[in-house]
């Protein structure tokens, strides 16, 4: 049995303005894993502007993943423009086809289409390639008769230590092996996964597993301890929606790896830190928490779910900067209500704030597939079309398009936004 797991590179925004390699698609790499565990050989092909078209004849199963929306057409394309055996099984993962299942199974003309984590099923899915038969799989959309079957899925483990490590050997080194990523710095480094979910509900957010799962201390220092001997590498970041929720897994995390002698970067929000803890992440080898602040405007934070208040993006940013950590933030600017009060207010706080900040992000509001906003795009009066033909245009990236308000409205916006971005080129240089 041959399998060919398929996925899309996506480029991410380093600092400011500045295109970069997305860190690696562990979702792929634990299924490649679990699949080489039962001696099932893998390859991994990487969708990018150079490459859309492959050929997969010799593969009994070629499985591609779509980790958002805005991926979707590319990965279509290459599901269309490749070559494969006649007797060969489509299968489909990913965060858009957990959203849209049923869409994604009729559009790329898949046998199975698998909503949520796969890993506790991969293997049956691939073993199903003889008889077709996918009705005991749980968490799957597949037709049956030409009718749409959906069963239900599987509960979610509390740990994930269960995994084993991701097959980043299936890369070539440049993929996960990286400089200049860390904090600014230019320590070799790679990206791990620790966690998976947000129990949070950020409006524009798209997460879509809210139980959080964390694994332990001892599984941790394992993987980076591979790393560590078989890549050299001088620290990690960490690639979790949001790192900083559960105290004793955190600490748990921490006295683990301290011994390590690795520095690390992680995702926080600004309302789970305290002292105690993020001096235990400093001694363990924390350099720099990034935080979601998103906006200086209290109305739009009340707007987006986020739960914070400015005076806790104040005294979390200042804590961090206190016990030593750098801090990089993140912004979004044009959720549905922003204006040029909001952001005259983003700005005044980014100027008080400014001292203590090392890194900016700043992203303009696009409704991601999946999202509150996304779900409710009538209230919130979005000019999202009924039947979408483009799914490339829902991204944070590069994203200028008009989502709401009138002309006039958008025009406005656009005046404000160039403010906010001027101020933030000025004083944060990629």
């Amino acid at each position: 049995m041959k399998v060919a797991l398929v996925y899309p590179e996506v480029c991410d925004l380093a600092r400011f303005k500045e295109a970069r390699k997305e860190f690696p698609p562990f979702g792929v790499l634990y299924l490649a894993a679990i699949l080489e565990e039962s001696g099932i050989e893998v390859q991994v092909f990487k969708i990018n502007g150079y490459n859309k078209k492959f050929d997969f004849r010799g593969f009994e199963v070629v499985g591609f993943s779509i980790p958002s929306s805005a991926t979707y057409d590319m990965v279509k394309e290459t599901r269309f423009e490749s070559l494969y055996s006649d007797n060969r099984t489509v299968l489909v993962g990913g965060v858009h086809p957990s959203f849209y299942p049923e869409e994604t199974l009729i559009d790329l003309q898949a046998d199975a289409v698998a909503t949520g984590n796969s890993d506790k099923t991969i293997f049956d899915l691939v073993n199903a390639h003889d008889s077709r038969s996918f009705s005991q799989i749980a968490g799957l959309c597949f037709l049956s008769e030409g009718s749409i079957v959906k069963t239900p899925g599987l509960a979610l483990d509390r740990s994930i230590d269960w995994l084993p490590l991701p097959a980043r050997h299936l890369l070539e080194e440049s993929d996960f092996i990286m400089a200049n990523r860390l904090a600014g710095t230019d320590t070799k480094m790679a990206h791990i996964m620790i966690s998976r979910g947000c129990p949070f509900s950020c409006r524009f957010c798209a997460v879509q597993q809210k139980q959080i799962q964390y694994r332990s201390g001892y599984s941790v220092k394992a993987e980076l301890e591979f790393l560590k001997r078989t890549y050299s590498i001088g620290g990690f970041a960490i690639v979790d929606d949001n790192f900083v929720i559960n105290k004793n897994a955190i600490k748990d995390i921490c006295l683990s790896i301290k011994d390590l002698g690795l520095r690390w970067s992680a995702l926080s929000r600004v309302d789970t830190i305290d002292q105690e803890l993020l001096e235990e992440m400093f001694d363990a080898g924390c350099i720099e928490l990034k935080f979601g602040v998103e906006s200086g405007s209290e109305r739009m934070l009340r707007a987006m779910g986020k739960n914070i208040s400015c005076n806790q993006i104040r005294r979390a940013i200042t804590l961090a900067h206190s016990i030593g950590l750098r801090v990089k933030i993140f912004l979004v600017h044009g959720f549905p209500g922003e204006d040029q009060s909001s952001t005259n207010e983003t700005i005044a706080l980014m100027k008080e704030i400014a001292p203590m900040v090392d890194r900016v992000s700043l992203f303009r509001f696009a409704p991601l597939p999946g999202s509150f906003v996304f779900k409710h795009a009538a209230s919130f009066k979005l000019n999202i079309p009924e039947r979408i033909v483009d799914w490339s245009k829902f991204h944070i990236h590069y994203n200028h398009y008009h989502w709401w308000g009138s002309d006039n409205d958008f025009a406005r916006l656009e005046i404000a936004y160039r403010e906010l971005e001027s101020y933030i080129s000025q004083n944060w240089k990629a």
